[in-house]
């Protein structure tokens, strides 16, 4: 019998897994598993040996069982979206994947939370949610498509991050299968459960303590108002100055995303919104609230981009118009496509007053390593997303876009930064970990993860340069089940 990923029809393994998911459930030829073989960061691939997509907790319960009876490891994996390879099968194994446990199982407006399974798209339940006057706060670019136990699982952020908080500020309680298959809750409907924050210490995970089968997540009444402007400067770093005296004002908008002039032509070419393509930068600034009091802050933060050289502050005339700028926004990265056959993008974090400097080296190494670098970012939180085109056919370009990440957060780190703000470590960033953090920390990290997965069986070889020792001894054992 063959061996290796992708190769296999029956197994074992394979056929107990089918007993579990049902035939329509799995996914083993190889034409099947390429699409499963990395997430949004493509540069590493490794393909799974199965795929499987159970339909509830105790589907999920009897595969993690069954992964731990032969030795199997394994991960789960909601949309693949992530940008750091944190859903990438390292080890292969089996790969649980979650898009069909998407049910919204309850929404309790009284109390100000909703019950979802961890497949739910996050768009899904802000429009479920939106004939009531009610939304899900946490907003990433992707949420088209990112389900909500991914953004659980990187503690995922969005445009609103800056005034509304990252995912973790709005997950209430999970349901969890841990790595040897118990199911245990943290939290719940209620606020502030005593004891420990178990439910923030699983949230940012990446997949490493267990998989998330249900979630109860706090939901937000919409705004009464909104005021949206478009900011045109001339260069990204009176952009950026305007973002610093915004925020030095006292003034928290609900977003401030910063574009600049490479991608506003991909994003004036999907979209024809009217960008100006000559221009540097724009800055998109939002607040929300109460009607009363939005047109003053309107008009102060109009005041600040002006001072900060803005050749022109819009405002957005209509709802419609409001709804297309953040369209731009947030189908940026897939706009990108227009400008090169691949590309990478970066994750790093800078005080805001270091944000003329962090892009300013940004296109310094660009230069240096002859590639082209676009940016957008949530400016207002200095959470930046360099975007690096390149071809990965090109063995060259791969090389020296690898270079020029790393250089890119290194000086991340070097100005009192951090090498991620919302997209995990997963496998592109386990180098960076030392960098951050000291052999005590780490080891306490460490600790803490073998007390929710001391096999190492569940996500292997992801977040920590030691992980890799884990790998050896699950793969012999995939192999042997196999």
């Amino acid at each position: 019998m063959p061996d290796g990923p992708g190769t296999l029809t029956a197994s074992p393994l394979i056929d107990r897994l089918r007993a579990i998911v049902g035939r329509d459930g799995i996914l083993t030829s190889a034409s099947d598993l390429l699409v499963y073989e990395c997430d949004g960061f493509t540069i590493e691939k490794n393909r799974p040996d199965v795929v499987v997509f159970p339909t509830s907790t105790e589907q999920v319960v009897r595969i993690v069982q069954l992964c731990n009876e032969l030795n199997v490891p394994f991960l789960p994996r909601g949309a693949g979206t992530s940008l750091a390879g944190g859903c990438l099968p390292v080890g292969g194994g089996v790969m649980i994947t979650l898009t069909r446990m998407k049910r919204i199982l309850e929404v309790n407006y009284r109390d100000r939370y909703a019950v979802v399974e961890p497949g739910v798209v996050n768009v899904w339940l802000t429009r479920h949610l939106a004939p009531q006057g009610w939304h899900y706060a946490p907003d990433p670019s992707s949420q088209g498509a990112c389900t909500i136990g991914g953004n659980v699982a990187t503690n995922s952020g969005g445009p609103h991050t800056l005034k509304y908080g990252v995912t973790v500020n709005h997950i209430l309680g999970l349901e969890f299968v841990l790595p040897d298959g118990r199911v245990v809750q943290t939290g719940g409907p209620t606020e502030d459960n005593p004891g420990y924050d178990l439910t923030g210490v699983i949230v940012g995970s990446e997949g490493t303590f267990g998989i998330a089968t249900k979630a109860w997540v706090r939901i937000s009444r919409n705004p009464e108002a909104y005021r949206t402007l478009l900011g045109v400067f001339e260069t990204v770093d009176d952009a950026t100055n305007a973002i610093s005296d915004i925020i030095g004002a006292g003034i928290v908008p609900a977003a401030l995303e910063l574009l600049d002039r490479l991608i506003l032509q991909a994003v004036e070419a999907a979209f024809h919104f009217g960008f100006p393509l000559d221009a540097g930068a724009v800055l998109i600034m939002e607040v929300d609230g109460l009607e009363a009091g939005l047109d003053e802050e309107a008009e102060q933060i109009t005041a600040i981009a002006r001072r900060n050289k803005a050749r022109e502050v819009r405002l957005a005339g209509s709802e419609a118009e409001r709804l297309l700028l953040w369209k731009c926004r947030k189908q940026a990265f897939g706009a990108v496509g227009r400008l090169a056959p691949s590309y990478c993008t970066q994750d790093g974090v800078v005080p805001r007053t270091k944000l003329p400097h962090i892009l300013k080296e940004i296109q310094r190494i660009g230069e240096q390593h002859q590639l082209r670098i676009c940016n957008v970012f949530h400016a207002g939180d200095g959470n930046i997303h360099p975007i690096l085109l390149f071809d990965e056919r090109d063995p060259d370009q791969v090389k020296r876009v690898l270079a020029a990440s790393h250089e890119i957060l290194e000086e991340c780190v070097r100005v009192g930064g951090s090498v991620t703000g919302e997209h995990g470590i997963g496998v592109e960033k386990i180098d960076f970990m030392p960098r951050l953090f000291s052999p005590e920390d780490l080891n306490f990290m460490l600790r803490l993860r073998s007390a929710f997965n001391p096999e190492g069986r569940c996500s292997p070889a992801k977040m920590f340069p030691t992980a890799g020792a884990c790998i050896e001894p699950s793969k012999a054992g995939r192999r042997a089940a196999l």
